[in-house]
């Protein structure tokens, strides 16, 4: 929904890349702040028509259906965070949460290894979801989302299921924290270990309302659990197709998400790996100030603005 699909909110009628974005989060409320505005207000009621001539998604989930681009990008991405596998098991204080997220109880030198993984496009492509409401003149919905996830039907990002085997047989566990409701564990893990995913126990799924004490959650940010994930594991790597996969982002405009990138880019491709998803994101309700109530056409404009023409 980061799980990313999924998920959360209620509003009017809202474009159709705006309902794509809501995908990965699933969430059952609004979000406190910007901190989670990478997902627009819930759709209207499930099987309101809309437009579909003009589907602000339909390039994004084409790219990731048919072109061998997304494949070969994906390959890379988990084929080179293997080769680092080895190295970030070696090094004593290879840490992937910033510290403010290590609560440190003992050396973290002295817990069991883990990778942390988002579920929705980045372990599991949910490209078909997105398909439909294109191909019927749909907006996302929690109910149809929920239909979705109990079908257990999405396929693996290329590349993953090599990995995670790679780091099971290292005896590294796979942590899946994901913006899918907890309520849709059950069918999202036997969805991994149909594809051959590794799955430990129940344990490992981290969805949106999982509690820490100590800890308050705000929308769907994922802070909580990545601390409650260091309080047992050295975490070697992160996964995610969202910046807010890593780290929390306190305010969604372009200026914070820049800074952020600034002060963390060199973690990625070494303690941080980024999968691409063009679909949905922070990054595009960030360029019209997170404002969903306003009309679609609206947003659709402040994103034309936001357009480069020249350097």
């Amino acid at each position: 929904m980061t799980t990313e699909p999924p998920m959360r909110l209620t509003a009017p009628a809202l474009s159709v890349l705006a309902t794509a974005l809501l995908l990965v989060a699933c969430k059952p409320t609004p979000p406190a702040d910007a901190t989670a505005a990478s997902a627009p207000p819930a759709a209207s009621p499930a099987g309101t028509p809309v437009a579909t001539d003009a589907h602000d998604n339909l390039n994004a989930v084409l790219w990731i259906q048919r072109s061998e681009e997304y494949r070969a990008n994906s390959l890379s991405i988990y084929r080179a965070a293997a080769d680092h596998l080895d190295a970030a098991l070696a090094e004593r204080n290879w840490d992937a949460l910033v510290p403010g997220e290590r609560e440190l109880i003992g050396p973290a030198a002295e817990l069991p290894p883990a990778v942390i993984m988002d579920v929705d496009e980045t372990v599991l492509d949910n490209s078909p979801y997105q398909a439909r409401l294109i191909q019927n003149g749909l907006e996302y919905d929690e109910v149809t989302w929920a239909q979705w996830v109990a079908e257990k039907k999405a396929r693996p990002v290329p590349g993953v299921v090599d990995f995670a085997r790679a780091a099971e047989a290292r005896g590294i566990t796979i942590l899946y924290l994901s913006n899918r409701a907890q309520h849709l564990q059950e069918a999202t893990l036997a969805n991994l270990r149909a594809e051959g995913l590794p799955v430990k126990d129940a344990s490992v799924f981290l969805g949106l309302g999982t509690q820490l004490d100590g800890c308050e959650q705000h929308g769907s940010e994922k802070t909580c659990r990545r601390r409650m994930a260091g309080r047992d594991y050295r975490v070697l790597m992160q996964f995610g197709d969202q910046l807010g996969d890593f780290v929390d982002i306190v305010a969604n405009t372009p200026e914070a998400r820049t800074q952020l990138l600034e002060e963390y880019g060199d973690w990625f491709g070494e303690r941080w790996w980024m999968l691409a998803n063009p679909s949905y994101g922070g990054w595009e309700p960030a360029q019209f100030g997170n404002a969903w109530s306003e009309p679609a056409e609206t947003r659709r404009q402040r994103k034309r603005e936001a357009l480069r023409l020249a350097d």
